[in-house]
């Protein structure tokens, strides 16, 4: 049985990655932050009772910024693979926070790199490690983008995801370390932040058709990214690992839409007039702007065989279904007296 260790393991990605390796007949181990209140919804429906025999998912305390407890953890749970997708992944935020960005995306994917060297070197067995890269890292470098176009970051995560690739590289060839970067383009679910543009709008709009509020605030209509689905893109990260020799990839779908065209998608679904609804923000918009982000992901379809299964009118469609169940469920207990009702989530 294969073990694999997953940072990261209650984000998006983590989650869709974990049941896929569980699938897949993996002994799963991830890394978790501890809080007062349970962060873990996206992979509660994994969950197995520790004290239950053969269980194969174990969570682990712990933070990538703290290299001690981290190189603890995986001697611990002694992975064949790992698989860091730990940051603070969300862009505009990384402009108010890009000290703690920037510590927690390069330097804590150093302190992964330096722990998966020192525990390979003491069992004297090999690990594989996966390292999450971003579009983000391309910035203003025109497109489409593959894995020979320049980097040119323009925000503090931006930035942090090049220092991070460049760490990785530099493992792999001064050290051996059997690392791949895959510099993954924008990929969204129902599962998605709801503070993240493709989430935000579904959330919003789901609300706004059953009255559960009137508007929806956003940033740049014109920016254009190339979107997928997240639950595709874990497969990508798995088909990295299993290749003899380590090589970065592009992970997208090679197809671009502008913010103006995921809502006008998504309203239409639910038969309303966007305009009327959704309004700018000044506030959520970057200091310096990405225009536009299209990935060429034809090495990774000559190389491993992957290509996206999900295009965007269908992840549109999921996501609206999903996210109009959490608003009827949120309607539902308002009707019946209890007022300001929290966001659910219904993971599916």
């Amino acid at each position: 049985m294969k073990r694999a260790f997953i940072t990261g393991i209650t984000g998006q990605d983590g989650s869709y990655l974990a049941e896929s390796l569980l699938q897949r007949g993996y002994e799963v181990h991830g890394l978790i932050r501890r809080a007062s209140v349970f962060n873990t919804d996206r992979i509660d429906h994994l969950y197995q009772d520790p004290h239950d025999q053969a269980v194969r998912l174990h969570l682990h305390h712990g933070d990538v910024t703290d290299p001690l407890a981290l190189k603890r953890v995986i001697e611990e749970s002694d992975p064949d693979e790992i698989y860091h997708l730990a940051a603070q992944s969300h862009v505009r935020v990384s402009f108010d926070q890009p000290l703690y960005t920037g510590h927690v995306g390069a330097m804590g994917t150093l302190n992964v790199l330096e722990a998966a060297k020192e525990v390979e070197r003491r069992r004297d067995r090999p690990i594989r490690l996966y390292n999450a890269g971003s579009s983000e890292m391309f910035g203003a470098s025109p497109p489409p983008q593959s894995e020979d176009t320049p980097f040119r970051p323009r925000s503090p995560y931006a930035v942090s995801k090049v220092a991070a690739h460049g760490y990785a590289v530099n493992y792999r060839e001064a050290y051996g370390l059997h690392v791949v970067n895959g510099i993954l383009f924008n990929h969204a679910s129902p599962r998605r932040g709801e503070t993240f543009l493709t989430r935000k709008v579904t959330r919003a709009a789901t609300r706004i058709s059953l009255g559960l509020q009137d508007h929806l605030w956003l940033g740049n209509l014109d920016a254009r990214r190339d979107w997928g689905f997240a639950g595709d893109y874990v497969e990508a990260m798995w088909r990295m690992l299993q290749t003899d020799v380590p090589v970065d990839y592009v992970v997208a779908t090679g197809r671009s839409h502008s913010v103006r065209d995921v809502v006008v998608a998504v309203f239409d679904r639910l038969d309303l007039d966007w305009e009327a609804h959704v309004r700018i923000d000044p506030r959520y918009l970057r200091p310096t702007e990405v225009a536009h982000l299209e990935g060429d992901a034809s090495r990774i379809e000559r190389d491993l065989g992957w290509k996206p299964e999900v295009g965007l009118d269908d992840l549109v469609d999921m996501m609206v279904e999903h996210d109009l169940a959490v608003a009827e469920r949120e309607r539902l207990l308002r009707d019946h007296g209890h007022g300001d009702v929290p966001r659910g989530r219904v993971t599916p």
